[in-house]
């Protein structure tokens, strides 16, 4: 019987931990109309990078300039009320000493002098209200990062009953990446760092791979693992963050993330497709000298790329059938077609 066959690999290999993740801004923060009020202008370009402080949105500012107008009106009746009730205490302090006037009256003068002075408090605040209000009316980029679309075009309402969702701004540099991590694996990680996660964090030790196979040339840092495995999924979030200087990554983006777990010196490795799989076994055929394919079972670990570490039932220099082993019984003669010759 015709078959492909190849030499297994023997080589220094090591073992990854790799897991699915999704990329997220290091800082999202979404900018919101935080006062009531018509929507004048846009000032960014959707989509464009933003500084800190730049300005993003102008709100009408006519409604709480009229709100502060009459603020300052009322401040300043409580403050004329207030120097009146204290003009009355100072007049009446002598009078009362002198048993010219009642201790009530005096009593009463007093009382209007205190509650002048809270109602001037009460409508210097109403007056601080509605300056920080109107300072809302411009909206300023809280951080340096990428803007994302505007979700409310000039001219509309915004603000009225809630705090209205104009815009999300990200920081890319550094990106982060959530994931969960099995507690096997989480146990594995830690066993490869000495046990402690913040040793991890204080090496980049991750790598990340994009959607096109590509690998980002910067290693990534733990910067956060959840306090608790969830009992629901036995997973554990975990956040890794890589540096994205020219904002390559974007959030949303889905990727592999990879981290080195051990290295098996002298690792012995056959192609996926020469191992049968069979009810949880696994087994494959191997070329004897006579020419005769033997099935032999096999205890496989991890796999790497397009295959598989066999951690038991394999020598180094024997060979395994790649391809016609689904034809083959336990004896029967083969010749073999290598790889390189196909």
């Amino acid at each position: 019987m015709p078959v492909v066959a190849a030499e297994v690999i023997v080589r220094d290999q090591p073992i990854y931990f790799e897991a699915l993740g999704q990329t997220i801004g290091a800082q999202d923060v979404e900018i919101r109309a935080r006062v009531e009020g018509i929507l004048e202008e846009v000032h960014f370009r959707e989509g464009a990078m933003v500084e800190k402080g730049d300005l993003l949105y102008s709100i009408d500012p006519s409604t709480v300039e009229a709100n502060l107008a009459q603020a300052r009106g009322n401040l300043a009746q409580a403050e004329a009320a207030l120097d009146k009730a204290r003009r009355d205490v100072q007049r009446l302090t002598p009078l009362w000493e002198k048993n010219a006037i009642s201790r009530q009256m005096l009593d009463d003068a007093l009382a209007a002098e205190q509650a002048g002075e809270g109602a001037v408090e009460t409508a210097r605040g109403a007056v601080d209200n509605m300056q920080i209000q109107l300072g809302y009316t411009k909206i300023y980029a809280p951080i340096t990062g990428l803007i994302g679309k505007t979700e409310v075009k000039a001219g509309n309402l915004v603000g009225r009953g809630q705090n209205t969702l104009l815009t999300t701004l990200s920081a890319l540099d550094p990106i982060a990446v959530r994931f969960s991590i099995s507690e096997q694996d989480f146990l594995a990680l830690q066993r490869a760092n000495s046990g402690n996660m913040r040793e991890q964090a204080a090496a980049a030790v991750f790598s990340l791979i994009l959607a096109d196979g590509q690998e980002l040339p910067a290693k990534g840092q733990v910067m956060f693992a959840d306090r608790n495995v969830d009992p629901a999924t036995g997973t554990l979030l975990v956040e890794v963050s890589f540096p994205n200087p020219d904002y390559r990554l974007r959030p949303g983006q889905f990727a592999r993330v990879r981290a080195p777990v051990e290295e098996i010196q002298g690792a012995i490795l056959v192609p996926q497709r020469a191992v049968r799989e069979l009810q949880a076994t696994y087994s494959v055929f191997v070329v004897g000298a006579d020419d005769r394919a033997e099935l032999r079972p096999v205890k496989v670990g991890a796999r790497v790329d397009n295959l598989y570490v066999i951690a038991e039932g394999l020598q180094p220099g024997e060979q395994v059938v790649v391809e016609g082993w689904q034809k083959l019984q336990n004896g029967t003669p083969v010749s073999m077609i290598h790889p390189a010759a196909e």
